[in-house]
């Protein structure tokens, strides 16, 4: 593969205290990630360095500069000393560097300079101790990128997908959340986004809420009044949904082949059946926004930090899926992505 070729990743380092430093160490010293795709690397070098000796690697990663021709190059943001990374002890200050990194790496791809942005664990917890208007990455990359455009998350595995009605929020508010609207919005999206990758005339099941999708109401109306009629306003739209299908065998029929996405009302309905199935291969993968975004589907395992453990499988699927999905995007000239990098390499004034 020619190297103008290979799409640009701007990977951002995760939370300092958890397995994500040693696991972009860990990839990025495998030969056919770095002929698959060319690296921005987004953080404190400090935090690389505790990756590689954490992973067992030696990889020579040169700062960013306009000349370079290297594979992989560091934009240095200086913003977490040695001394405050903890292997297992995640703190405001690892959730600050973490938010920091993604930042950065969302405006080196939304100014042109890199064609999908890749990221290892964060910490929710963490990053809202630095930040306490955070909620969750949707929130912060619609803020970053100036934008309300819908985003959502998406689960890949393998072939299978995942999609979400709603996220991150409190079980005890789903139910009053879900309308038929948002059902056949979120409909809408993940049948645009699975067409955008290439599956023409995604099968859609939609999840049920409740057990046994309602029972013909004796376990709640929902099923009946609000999701069934949002499946049947998306498939007047030609779109091929079916549900609402019980979520104790709906992820089963889709293994099985019956459908390429499942849409769940809430996020641990989806999330538990995907993990089941492959809990080291899975990839999250956000879309709806101008680029790709991606990173392994699990968290920062601080029960293992610094240990050497760390599988990388999730997070070699998520840059390997990054590349292959974002090839196509264009960047932007030469001079302009030398503008936007270099104005991310000033970074915060560095740790002491």
């Amino acid at each position: 593969m020619n190297t103008h070729e290979r799409p640009t990743l701007a990977l951002a380092l995760g939370d300092a205290a958890g397995i994500g430093s040693e696991l972009a160490a860990k990839v990025l010293s495998q030969d056919d990630i770095r002929q698959a795709a060319r690296f921005i690397v987004v953080g404190d070098r400090r935090q690389l360095d505790e990756g590689m000796q954490q992973a067992g690697v030696k990889l020579d990663v040169p700062d960013w500069s306009p000349a370079m021709s290297s594979d992989i190059a560091l934009v240095d943001r200086g913003n977490i000393a040695a001394s405050d990374i903890v292997a297992g002890r995640g703190d405001a200050r690892s959730g600050g560097a973490a938010r920091d990194n993604l930042v950065a790496a969302l405006r080196i791809c939304s100014g042109g300079a890199a064609n999908a942005v890749c990221y290892t664990p964060l910490n929710k917890q963490t990053m809202r101790l630095a930040d306490p208007d955070f909620v969750d990455e949707i929130g912060l990359i619609q803020s970053v990128l100036w934008t309300d455009a819908e985003g959502s998350e998406f689960n890949v595995l393998n072939e299978l997908w995942n999609a979400r009605v709603t996220s991150h929020m409190p079980l005890r508010d789903v139910a009053g959340t879900l309308s038929r609207d948002l059902i056949v919005s979120r409909i809408r999206l993940t049948d645009q986004t699975m067409r955008s990758v290439g599956k023409n005339k995604p099968r859609i099941a939609v999840a049920a809420l409740n057990p046994h999708a309602g029972d013909g109401g004796n376990f709640g109306n929902e099923d009946d009044d609000v999701i069934a009629p949002a499946v049947a306003a998306a498939a007047a739209e030609d779109i091929n949904v079916t549900g609402p299908i019980p979520a104790d065998t709906v992820y089963l029929r889709a293994v099985n082949g019956e459908f390429d996405v499942v849409l769940s009302m809430y996020h641990d309905q989806g999330q538990i059946a995907m993990k089941l199935i492959g809990f080291d291969r899975g990839v999250t993968l956000i879309g709806g926004f101008p680029f790709w975004i991606a990173t392994p589907a699990h968290g920062t395992a601080y029960d293992i930090a610094g240990m050497g453990m760390a599988n990388p499988g999730a997070t070699r699927n998520a840059v390997m899926l990054a590349a292959r999905l974002s090839r196509d995007r264009v960047l932007a000239d030469p001079e302009r992505q030398r503008e936007v990098i270099g104005a991310e390499m000033v970074g915060r004034a560095r740790a002491s």
